[in-house]
């Protein structure tokens, strides 16, 4: 049985922190059926980066994980329609985040570092 790390969540569900930076979550609106099938394409896209032994492999491989993370609402577009703007890449200490990131007790935000 594998255990998953479990990473602070913003509250509104956008973001999660790991290695001390934000990352946009998953577009729960979306089917699950329709995220399974884009986690395993991204997935299968990871396993070709790593495997790939020419630059046009890799290319490849990673254009599978980027079009992957689109479909999933991680990259490109927001999947929230209230005119905020991506934050992803950075501190939550430097974003609208910074409170909620703050009140956080010591465990937690030491599971998003």
């Amino acid at each position: 049985m594998s255990r998953q790390k479990k990473y602070p969540i913003t509250p509104d569900g956008r973001y999660f922190v790991s290695k001390g930076v934000l990352w946009r979550c998953t577009n729960p609106a979306l089917p699950d059926s329709e995220r399974r099938a884009q986690v395993k394409a991204m997935m299968k896209g990871r396993v070709g980066v790593r495997n790939a032994r020419t630059e046009e492999q890799t290319r490849a491989a990673r254009a599978q994980v980027d079009a992957a993370k689109r479909a999933l609402g991680e990259r490109g577009p927001v999947w929230w329609d209230d005119g905020a703007g991506p934050v992803e890449g950075q501190k939550p200490e430097t974003t609208s985040y910074a409170g909620w990131w703050a009140s956080l007790p010591d465990k937690e935000k030491a599971a998003g570092q």
